[in-house]
């Protein structure tokens, strides 16, 4: 085997390993705390997990119906139906994947020829370009810039050119927290539509919204929702982020492509935690109060501490990510460097702004982004050692 030689499809050839996942793999082995992946440290509500102890033990085991339990999707119609006023056919518009990763996957490989052009808004999840590669796709960008993170209208009308298939739009937005505006859908949605382009959207933090803000959905305000595909999860809003339950509402011929694709892909969602997300959707309004108002006492908790340890941070208005500058910092180089210093002076993993910026690299280059999914204890615990570590840096 020692002369053996493989060359990967081109397909691969610009893709590297997951910045968040190494980054959390050095942090387990220095046991430095773990902030770069958006993994709640927090139980899973009680219910939701008797829930699936029960599917379990009544020997709901088997595979699924291909595109989810028809409970399931029911009651994710009916959840778009109160919040948005938006109506969405159950049995032949919604598909029940394995997370938004598999659904984003599953919907740009329904929908892309090899060729077309697809939107990226940068700083934008890792996982997007991928999807694209994997689909024969070209990935083109609109930047999002500090220190408002506002969608940038004529950036978005010179990108879009013949070959322009669909736009990925996340919101609330991760890395940057920004929470897209009525206002501002609305003219992404007139743009996109008067070029034919479709919206893919990635909407899994759609209940973790700051001070008042509401979540927009983009479907539910378009005039031409066929042209808008919605992709969203359970995982993140229900701490159970390793059941893999994600699910996309889309337009009944373009959900029949996406069923076909997902049936090869993965056949379908792991069942018992299908039971379990119905339980989940049924849960009161207070479970969303509480997590909203845990999730804005981590946020400033972060944003206090990271202000007195020499960082700019940029308060999110959604999600439970923030960006943060280090230019108060005396260190020569980079932010991937950066994040590995931190592991390993300051026992803190975060993720490279560079993971998240493609077109404009160099604003990736002084920013770091944290997860602030932790308890409240344990992000008090980093001040110390992230304080001492800026003290040290500045005497250098």
């Amino acid at each position: 085997m020692s002369n053996f030689s493989f060359q990967p499809p081109t397909r691969l050839t610009n893709i590297a390993p997951s910045q968040i996942r190494e980054n959390m793999r050095i942090a387990r082995e220095v046991g430095a705390v773990n902030l770069a992946q958006g993994r709640p440290d927090f139980a899973t509500d009680a219910r939701i997990k008797q829930a699936a102890i029960d599917a379990i033990n009544n020997d709901h085991n088997q595979y699924s119906v291909t595109w989810g339990l028809a409970e399931l999707r029911e009651a994710l119609s009916a959840d778009m139906k109160t919040r948005f006023g938006y109506e969405v056919n159950a049995e032949t518009e919604i598909t029940i994947t394995c997370g938004v990763t598999e659904g984003m996957n599953a919907v740009l490989l329904s929908l892309v020829e090899p060729g077309d052009e697809v939107i990226v808004v940068e700083p934008a999840h890792e996982n997007y370009v991928p999807a694209i590669s994997f689909a024969g796709g070209v990935p083109r960008y609109v930047t999002l810039r500090p220190p408002t993170f506002a969608f940038p209208t004529d950036e978005l009308e010179a990108t879009i050119n013949e070959r322009t298939r669909a736009l990925i739009l996340n919101t609330p937005h991760n890395p940057s927290g920004h929470v897209f505006t009525r206002d501002e859908l609305k003219t992404i949605i007139d743009i996109c539509s008067r070029h034919g382009v479709y919206i893919i959207t990635d909407e899994i933090y759609d209940r973790l919204l700051y001070d008042g803000r509401e979540h927009i959905m983009p479907a539910a305000i378009a005039e031409r929702p066929e042209l808008i595909i919605t992709t969203a999860g359970l995982s993140k809003i229900y701490a159970a982020t390793g059941w893999r339950l994600g699910y996309v509402l889309a337009a009944e011929p373009i959900t029949a492509a996406i069923r076909t694709v997902h049936d090869y892909l993965t056949i379908c969602a792991p069942t018992p935690f299908q039971h379990a997300a119905v339980t989940a959707l049924a849960l009161p309004q207070d479970y969303y109060d509480d997590l909203v108002a845990m999730f804005t006492d981590r946020r400033d908790r972060m944003m206090r501490i990271l202000s007195h340890c020499g960082f700019t941070p940029y308060e999110p208005e959604g999600a439970y990510y923030l960006l943060a500058e280090f230019d108060e910092w005396n260190f020569d180089g980079g932010s991937e460097a950066f994040t590995k210093f931190l592991i390993r002076e300051a026992k803190v993993a975060t993720v490279p702004g560079s993971a998240f910026y493609y077109k404009d690299r160099d604003l990736g280059e002084r920013i770091i982004r944290f997860a602030f999914a932790k308890s409240a204890e344990l992000i008090d615990s980093i001040e110390e050692t992230m304080r001492g570590c800026f003290d040290n840096s500045r005497s250098s």
